[in-house]
């Protein structure tokens, strides 16, 4: 993980300063919340912290109290995200893994992987800045080696068959598949989101079946 202040052509990305009070926290929770809706409604390239501002109804000079540019703005949009994630992985570690058959495991994780994208709006624009803003992209790399890293250990834990360094490769295989479907999931609507997301948990299932070892939940 990078350390010190990231930037983007020589602009800060860290938030101007820390919000301490209530009114100054709500604050900028309001700026990445209206950003998040913009995002959605015209894309990364027309969003510009002009019309943000004038979404909120404060003065570009007011925003730049809390944020110094409009990649800030994403880079803590996508921070925040992150942390969902990781929260949303957190609660495998009390979940029955070994009880679970393949189909049902496959069905829980991705169904509880899609509520984190369906929360975030904007998430397409938002992944893919994060994926070509070159100084974004280090929360892209974080996404990934977390979704891995847990993965890899939810895997062990449910007896798939193999070596660390193995359930590390089918982990980063299940990274890249649930990743790309459930991004077209959240942009779909009604029966097509529907097809799509069934299609992605059979898709996974015959991914993880042939690395099921006897003693696993068939």
């Amino acid at each position: 993980m990078k350390t010190g202040t990231p930037t983007v052509r020589g602009q800060k990305l860290s938030p101007r300063r820390e919000p301490l009070q209530q009114r100054s926290v709500a604050r900028a929770q309001q700026i990445l919340q209206i950003t998040a809706e913009l995002l959605e409604q015209v894309g990364l390239d027309a969003l510009t912290t002009i019309l943000i501002a004038r979404e909120i109804g404060i003065s570009v000079g007011t925003l730049y109290h809390y944020y110094p540019n409009k990649h800030a703005i994403m880079y803590a949009m996508a921070e925040r995200w992150l942390r969902e994630v990781e929260r949303s992985l957190e609660e495998l570690e009390s979940w029955p893994l070994a009880e679970l058959p393949l189909p049902e495991l496959v069905h829980r994780l991705v169904d509880r992987q899609l509520v984190v994208y369906r929360e975030q709006q904007g998430i397409l624009h938002l992944v893919q800045a994060m994926f070509s803003i070159p100084e974004l992209r280090e929360l892209d790399q974080r996404h990934d080696a977390l979704v891995i890293d847990r993965m890899t250990r939810a895997f062990a834990r449910y007896g798939l068959q193999g070596t660390n360094t193995g359930l590390g490769r089918l982990a980063r295989t299940y990274l890249e598949l649930t990743h790309a479907l459930l991004l077209v999931v959240v942009h779909q609507a009604g029966s097509r989101s529907r097809r799509t997301l069934a299609d992605l948990k059979r898709v996974t299932t015959a991914l993880l079946e042939p690395y099921l070892v006897e003693e696993s939940p068939s």
